[in-house]
């Protein structure tokens, strides 16, 4: 089983591609995947870039030429919820896109054409093996809804929004679209994310991004030899 692993930025993945033992690297649309082992399993894992598009580009072709058993994104979030703090973690259990807006056509807010839904859901097993390894970590997380569009959100008026509007407890920029390619070619997905920034915003970010993703790496380093094991 290949377990296939997905973050936005070098900080994100640095200490998982550190970690991987007997790896190949290939170049594909400019991004770079690595193929090669984390505690004896086989995984795939490429740093795609800020943002919808990159995203999903990379989940894309990971899925076209490495053919993964499941997909995990991986990386750092805003809160929009006072039960997660800085440096505690968030697991989707679905995903949107909150800058998909097509209600000037009767359309509700969120809403993807063609696939015809708003929530991606994440695959139950993934999510409860992410949650156990959270757990026997010590790490403290919620599961729900995780928004994500091409925006930082740091205003307390946006944030109060997306936790309004679809009931998010974090944004972030890639996720959502991770979810719907992996729903459109039928991979189990998952997201986890911790919490960069809470009510200090940008300056949050700045001090606590690199902290914060290394307690990505762990859970997904605990989840990758306990899936499917």
């Amino acid at each position: 089983m290949t377990i296939g692993i997905i973050a936005a930025m070098d900080l994100e993945l640095n200490e998982l591609k550190a970690a991987m033992a007997d790896t190949e690297t290939e170049t594909v649309s400019g991004i770079e995947f690595v193929r090669g082992t984390v505690e004896g399993r086989p995984v795939v894992a490429a740093v795609c870039g800020i943002g919808k598009v990159y995203a999903a580009m990379c989940a894309q072709t990971m899925i076209l030429r490495y053919a993964p058993d499941a997909i995990v994104n991986i990386g750092v979030a805003g809160t929009l919820t006072k039960d997660l703090g800085v440096m505690d973690i968030a697991i989707a259990g679905q995903v949107c896109q909150h800058d998909m807006d097509t209600s000037a056509l009767g359309d509700p807010v969120g809403l993807v054409s063609g696939a015809d839904r708003i929530y991606f859901p994440a695959d139950l097993t993934i999510v409860g093996t992410l949650e156990q390894c959270a757990d026997t970590l010590g790490f403290r997380h919620s599961t729900g809804t995780i928004a994500s569009g091409d925006q930082f959100i740091h205003t307390p008026e946006k944030k109060q929004y997306l936790s309004e509007q679809f009931g998010a407890i974090a944004a972030e920029m890639e996720g959502g679209s991770v979810g719907q390619v992996c729903f459109v070619n039928g991979v189990p997905f998952a997201v986890l994310r911790t919490i960069s920034d809470g009510d200090g915003g940008t300056m949050d970010y700045n001090t606590f991004a690199a902290l914060a993703a290394r307690n990505s790496i762990q859970v997904v380093r605990a989840f990758i030899a306990a899936y499917g094991g």
